[in-house]
């Protein structure tokens, strides 16, 4: 993991990117955010009651001199948000119902960074993921041609570095689907100064079984590689179907599949399904011994990432410097 954060920590050295973290009532967060405020990568805002704030940092011993903390319910930010939320949900939300969401810490932070007041967030350490997204999608929405969010985990372990996906966001993928999600997970890969190598996943090894689950990925393949043809990105190769050993095993791509572009050689995982992707990743995790960052959302207008409830400190900040990374691309 260290590699990663270091060269992502010289990218971001000086920058004191703004990040929001919406939960500062959390003793992991609170502690994170002391450590950011102390370098000069990220600048956090710490959202939740100023008092309960205070009060768990004299409980454990935690410096928040200079720490900017909102409470968004007295926030002299919050009628103009206010006004910003109900412009932007189109009809969708009155000022009263507005008034109410923006008390919310992932829908105040949500809107600072929709705002300009922040330049990215994290949440999800005492929040369930859809109640980071649902804000996200909202309010910050995806970019132009991008249909879905998805949420992707890099996995590291000493001088090895993957990303998963999707392991977090979309129960249910169509193959235009999982392409558009393989072409996005690529250009987080180059974001991050890997050269992707993208193994679409399966059952199945270039047509060596067949049902609507393989055929779904092969056609997700071709889709894939038409996007990327379409976008230009001559530097990103999209190969499949392949099973997991064909994908990550040169002595077994060789024989599974001779003449795939990609040799056991892949660095990226597309998965053909959220079940098989939140077990991947933690199977990698726990029994693996790979650190997981993440997941790392993508597609949307601004960063917007998601912590799992069982985060640590170290997880809360090194997921702070991602987003703070992928603020500055």
């Amino acid at each position: 993991m260290s590699s990663l954060l270091d060269v992502l920590k010289d990218k971001l050295s000086g920058k004191n990117v703004r990040i929001v973290l919406p939960e500062g009532e959390d003793e992991r967060v609170l502690t994170a955010a002391v450590e950011l405020q102390a370098s000069d990568y990220v600048a956090p805002i710490v959202l939740g009651n100023i008092d309960k704030i205070k009060a768990l940092a004299a409980e454990k011993s935690l410096n928040i001199e200079g720490l900017n903390i909102i409470q968004p319910d007295t926030s002299d930010l919050k009628a103009a948000l206010v006004e910003q939320f109900v412009e932007r949900r189109k009809g969708k939300a009155t000022e009263e119902q507005a008034q109410a969401l923006l008390d919310n810490v992932n829908y105040f932070g949500t809107m600072l960074v929709y705002a300009g007041h922040a330049d990215g967030l994290v949440s999800g350490a005492a929040h369930s993921t859809a109640d980071t997204v649902r804000p996200a999608l909202q309010i910050i929405k995806t970019k132009p041609g991008v249909s879905k969010t998805s949420g992707v985990f890099f996995m590291i372990k000493e001088d090895q570095q993957f990303i998963f996906g999707d392991c977090a966001i979309n129960p249910e993928l169509a193959a235009s689907d999982l392409a558009e999600i393989a072409v996005e997970s690529a250009k987080t890969a180059q974001s991050f100064g890997m050269d992707p190598r993208v193994a679409m996943l399966s059952f199945s090894t270039k047509g060596s079984a067949k049902s609507d689950d393989t055929e779904k990925v092969a056609e997700a393949v071709k889709l894939a590689q038409e996007k990327i043809d379409a976008e230009n990105l001559s530097d990103v190769i999209i190969d499949g179907e392949f099973q997991f050993d064909a994908a990550i095993v040169p002595e077994v791509a060789k024989k599974k599949a001779p003449d795939a572009k990609i040799q056991g050689d892949a660095n990226v995982f597309i998965f053909p399904s959220l079940e098989a992707g939140n077990i991947g990743y933690k199977i990698a995790q726990r029994l693996g011994g790979y650190d997981a960052i993440g997941p790392v959302l993508q597609g949307l207008n601004s960063p917007v990432n998601d912590l799992s409830r069982g985060s640590s400190t170290e997880d809360v900040y090194n997921l702070s410097i991602i987003t703070a990374a992928q603020s500055l691309q």
